[in-house]
């Protein structure tokens, strides 16, 4: 098993009802199981977390990406807007 902190921001954030929290996850997972694990616990980010970039630490990740035991893995929405 692995512990890792999940971070979600802006609606995900609302739909999680939390901006962070530690989950455990086995301990070949990667960014997308993990993104699959938080779906099932957080039914309401389902379809939601498809459009959504996934950071390991800071750092874009690929899906295949594996994650570690006390890694941070962010679920980063689309972002628009500014000046044309």
């Amino acid at each position: 098993m692995a512990s890792i902190t999940v971070l979600y921001f802006a609606h995900l954030a609302e739909r999680a009802g939390t901006r962070e929290e530690r989950i455990d996850v086995p301990g070949d997972a990667t960014a997308g199981s993990v993104r699959k694990f938080v779906e099932d616990l957080h039914p309401k980010l389902v379809g939601a977390l498809g459009a959504c970039r996934v950071a390991v630490d800071e750092e874009f990740a690929a899906d295949e990406t594996v994650v570690h035991d006390g890694q941070t893995v962010a679920f980063i929405p689309p972002v628009s807007g500014g000046r044309t």
